[in-house]
């Protein structure tokens, strides 16, 4: 098929609107928590209501997306996500924020599901590659943008000049003046909107999967759930994802809480950093990958992360702001090299396994809610304590994996070229 690059371009706007969308609550949580008066538990609830919908939704959203077609999905997804979004616009109330956000995290999950395919079709087989390394830059560079963007709108509209702002001024008139953070998620409705619009006006191509690409029925997903590879690596990702989020999501209130630092200011501005700085360490993680083995690089980088998050928790003011976003760098390879392993230890049935490994995200879920279960128990620094567990499972994967193919290296293809 004939590269399409009006929809290699939508694709990275979608996601580019969902990374903007799913990272913004490490900076929201505090103000989340003042407003409602939420204990640990409860501000750890949050993400466990946006993260558990990948658990549910990611293997269903590949069968409906091969019976359905990507437009259709896409389509869904983000109506799916403006529901969310303006349902809790209207009714900012706690119970209603937790359905809303599960609403949103189903949209992401069928987002995230129906992506990569349309990428790999409309921008051709032989740019995949490429391609996907753009989409993660793009989805790097909108998780930095998105906590500044909270920033903005929340000192804004608590400013006193906030009526000559003509933006601010709207969005006042729209929100509860105890809660100026809801704001984002009118920002996050207008996106959704704009986002249908946009797919319902373009031409979609008729996605051809390969064969080890179409996803089987429940009795496929079975069938791997009884492999041992496919556990472990399972456990990879949850793994990872658990300990990215339940970095990410408390980053601001482990400032507040132990250095005083305010959540929209110096708290919004580190979690920036800390996406910002994961898309820096992924063009490295790359470059890595050309000149050594895929598992040495997630060593390194693993050990680098262990050693980094200990001087986070446990040293002054200056190592924690320093401290987060190099474990965004430290932790930027480690998705995409478990992911590889994953689909390079079993011969078939990889459109199912995907499914399986997107439906561990769920593990943000976990990790986050356990955190602010600890935090009300024994307090967040030592809470914190348990994001050595998932990193200590990752190490221990640099060290018993076994992928069918390894990955090209310079040295590698120079050896292959000789022989």
């Amino acid at each position: 098929m004939k590269r399409n690059y009006t929809l290699v371009t939508l694709t990275f706007l979608i996601f580019f609107a969902i990374s903007f969308l799913t990272n913004i609550l490490g900076s929201i949580n505090p103000n989340v928590s003042d407003s409602y008066t939420l204990s640990g538990t409860m501000t750890g609830l949050l993400p466990f209501s946006f993260f558990i919908a990948y658990g549910l939704m990611s293997i269903p959203a590949g069968m409906l997306i091969q019976k359905y077609g990507e437009k259709k999905c896409l389509a869904y997804a983000w109506i799916l996500s403006l529901g969310g979004a303006l349902l809790f616009s209207t009714f900012p109330v706690f119970p209603v924020f937790l359905c809303s956000l599960f609403l949103i995290g189903c949209g992401m999950a069928i987002l995230q599901v129906a992506s990569y395919p349309l990428l790999r079709v409309s921008g051709g087989e032989e740019h995949f590659a490429f391609n996907s390394v753009i989409a993660q830059l793009v989805f790097g560079a909108a998780s930095f943008l998105s906590p500044f963007v909270y920033s903005y709108l929340v000192t804004n509209l608590g400013s006193e000049n906030a009526d000559s702002d003509f933006f601010i001024g709207f969005i006042s008139k729209l929100v509860p003046g105890n809660l100026p953070w809801v704001s984002i998620y009118l920002i996050f409705a207008a996106i959704s909107l704009a986002m249908v619009v946009i797919i319902l006006l373009i031409r979609f191509p008729k996605v051809e999967r390969k064969e080890d690409e179409i996803v089987g029925p429940w009795k496929t997903h079975a069938e791997l759930f009884r492999k041992r590879v496919v556990i472990l690596f399972f456990l990879g990702i949850f793994a990872y994802v658990g300990t990215e989020q339940g970095i990410a999501n408390w980053i601001s209130e482990f400032l507040r809480t132990y250095h005083g630092m305010r959540p929209e200011i110096e708290g919004a501005r580190t979690v920036g950093l800390f996406w910002g700085l994961m898309t820096v360490g992924c063009v490295l993680g790359l470059a890595l990958l050309k000149v050594m083995d895929s598992k040495l690089v997630l060593r390194i980088f693993t050990i680098s992360s262990l050693i980094v998050l200990s001087f986070t928790l446990f040293g002054s003011s200056g190592l924690a702001l320093l401290g987060f976003p190099a474990l965004g760098f430290c932790l930027s390879v480690m998705y995409a090299i478990i992911f590889s392993f994953a689909l390079n230890s079993i011969s078939k049935y990889h459109g199912s396994f995907a499914g399986i490994l997107c439906s561990a995200i769920a593990g943000g879920a976990i990790f986050s809610l356990l955190i602010g279960k600890l935090k009300d128990l024994i307090g967040l620094q030592a809470g914190m304590v348990v994001i050595y567990l998932p990193l200590l499972y990752i190490l221990s994967i640099s060290f018993w994996a076994k992928p069918i193919i390894a990955n090209a290296t310079i040295k590698r293809k120079t050896v292959e070229s000789k022989s």
